[in-house]
């Protein structure tokens, strides 16, 4: 990453601040690599804080350039306007990823809200603090196709599909992840949103050792995959998500769908639809999802990926 890049970052940010909705959301996405020098960076506006991401080492002048730009716009009527609270770094490429707050007070434990759901965050004590911004439009999808269905929520993390299917009208989603703590924070989710907890289940499963259990409290309406790409011990995407694949017959109804998801760049949108044409022929690609605008990528398929497959019998 260049330094001499940096009033390109800013100038983006400006802009982007002046649009900026009440929501939680990403103001710049140097990961797509559209920004020359800037492929390690990204900014995201969370309940009035700007949170930037630096993902790989940089030199000391690039971090003492990108601080003195955040001290600049804090000196700035749209600073004010806008009543920015905090401005702060993750230093992503260290150990721990620490938080370097730059400007303000941060509050680490903010509410923030999506497509007007609501969410719990928790910002600095892990790489990611609760919600996954370019999956908005997935849980849009959920949202609005969940009416009536029993949904199965895989890799639930802090269940934010799961939020979406019960606003969406889900008779019950089954949550599934090995973490008990996201999951606790799921239940924290839906308490946010006034949900009726009775028609949510949170599983602290290792999945592939309890598809016995899994498959007892369907079958299901709608599998949601939304895998890490690895994860020490537990997931490898390459070898692993074919084995998920090879149970959807066993879990879906007569007329059931997937949402399965890949967010790594090393892999492809055709992995998803080989793998399950080899694994459950009779699930059928449909479409991918679009992602959100503010993610945009040089190339798509090295974004992520969400990706619609119906039971033969499913209505196009």
């Amino acid at each position: 990453m260049q330094a001499s890049q940096l009033p390109t970052f800013f100038s983006h940010i400006t802009q982007e601040l002046l649009n900026a909705p009440d929501e939680v959301r990403r103001l710049f996405h140097g990961r797509g690599r559209v920004y020359a020098g800037l492929e390690q960076i990204t900014c995201d506006w969370v309940d009035s804080q700007l949170l930037i991401n630096v993902f790989k080492q940089v030199d000391n002048q690039f971090i003492e350039t990108l601080k003195a730009g955040i001290r600049a716009l804090s000196q700035t009527e749209l600073w004010c306007d806008k009543g920015v609270t905090c401005a702060a770094i993750q230093h992503r490429y260290l150990d721990g990823s620490p938080l370097e707050v730059v400007v303000g007070q941060l509050n680490e434990r903010p509410v923030v809200v999506e497509s007007g759901l609501k969410y719990q965050l928790n910002i600095g004590r892990n790489q990611n603090f609760g919600l996954f911004l370019d999956m908005r439009m997935g849980r849009d999808w959920v949202k609005c196709h969940a009416n009536d269905k029993k949904v199965l929520n895989l890799f639930s993390y802090t269940c934010g599909f799961s939020v979406a299917a019960i606003e969406g009208g889900a008779t019950q989603v089954v949550n599934v992840d090995m973490a008990r703590a996201s999951l606790n924070t799921g239940r924290d989710n839906h308490r946010l949103n006034r949900h009726n907890l009775t028609e949510v289940k949170f599983l602290a499963y290792d999945i592939f050792k309890s598809w016995g259990k899994i498959k007892k409290l369907g079958p299901y309406d709608l599998v949601i995959i939304d895998p890490p790409s690895f994860q020490k011990g537990s997931f490898a995407l390459s070898k692993d998500y074919i084995r998920i694949l090879r149970r959807l017959p066993e879990l879906l109804t007569e007329t059931g769908q997937v949402l399965a998801c890949v967010n790594s760049p090393q892999v492809g949108s055709e992995f998803l639809i080989t793998s399950m044409q080899e694994a459950a022929p009779q699930l059928k690609y449909r479409s991918r999802l679009d992602n959100p605008a503010e993610f945009s990528d040089i190339d798509s398929d090295a974004a992520l990926k969400v990706m619609l497959f119906e039971q033969n019998g499913s209505p196009t």
